[in-house]
């Protein structure tokens, strides 16, 4: 049955781009992601790099070069991407597009932003070109399994960082009526941060007890904070194994570019279109 509005699936050309692009199950696909990932990764070094002042000094025009032409590979695999969809808005709009996006536009909007005025501008959107390292995530198979264990724990991780959150409120104003002003405990905010950076066992020692019964105080905070590091990771770890692991496919619906779907789909399971 036609969608009213929907382009027919892609045939010819497109839908052999379409299949080297967003399917992995095919030679020309495999190798297309593989050199993907090797562009991604040499690009986010390259930005690293950039931001070392002696490197940039020696090798400013390398690493600009370098900048220009990843930019370029990546604003080409965009375009791309969007040619071979029906929906080309729906891919533009989903995460992967978004982060495609970001992937190359920094570089653009830095040429259009000239001036000693906006340097802090320009220094910024070199650092949103590291947003390039999101565009592994789609390479990563068992990412649907982490998320769906993630929302299923979501409630109990929300009860349990209520609770800690309570139990740092309650610590802090013990620990401000325990040491008080004049160690340096002056107000409940302040004292609520102690009992934040002591808990999860961070520690910076700006701030600590000098009497014996907020030492005490202290040590016990400590050891809860041991005991309730492992929570959430126990939950998460629970639902993980619960997750139920389905063989999907590498395919990618022609219409909106959604992936995950069972092996032995027919029609895409968001918009409906054939497969």
């Amino acid at each position: 049955m036609d969608i009213p509005g929907e382009k027919k699936p892609a045939k010819g050309i497109r839908a052999h781009l379409h299949e080297v692009i967003f399917e992995a199950d095919t030679p020309m696909g495999r190798l297309f992601d593989l050199a993907l990932i090797w562009f991604i990764l040499i690009s986010v070094i390259a930005v690293m790099l950039d931001s070392v002042a002696g490197i940039r000094a020696r090798h400013g025009t390398l690493l600009t070069t370098t900048e220009w032409v990843f930019t370029i590979i990546f604003t080409i695999e965009y375009l791309l991407r969007l040619s071979c969809i029906g929906r080309p808005w729906k891919y533009a709009t989903s995460f992967f597009g978004v982060v495609d996006l970001l992937a190359i536009l920094p570089t653009y909007l830095s040429i259009l932003l000239p001036g000693s005025q906006y340097l802090l501008v320009i220094r910024i959107l070199r650092v949103l070109r590291i947003f390039r390292v999101l565009k592994l995530v789609q390479f990563l198979d068992e990412m649907n399994i982490m998320m769906r264990a993630l929302r299923a724990s979501g409630r109990k991780i929300a009860v349990f960082i209520f609770t800690v959150a309570t139990l740092m409120v309650v610590f802090g104003s013990v620990m401000y009526l325990l040491e008080g002003a004049e160690n340096g405990f002056d107000n409940i905010p302040r004292s609520i941060y102690w009992a934040v950076v002591t808990m999860t066992t961070v520690g910076y020692g700006d701030i600590s007890p000098q009497t014996s019964l907020g030492q005490a105080v202290a040590a016990l905070v400590m050891m809860l904070g041991f005991a309730i590091i492992a929570v959430p990771t126990g939950i998460v770890a629970s639902e993980m194994s619960r997750v139920e692991r389905r063989v999907v496919s590498t395919q990618a619906c022609p219409q909106c570019s959604a992936e995950g779907h069972d092996a032995d789909a027919t029609y895409c399971k968001k918009c409906g279109a054939e497969l």
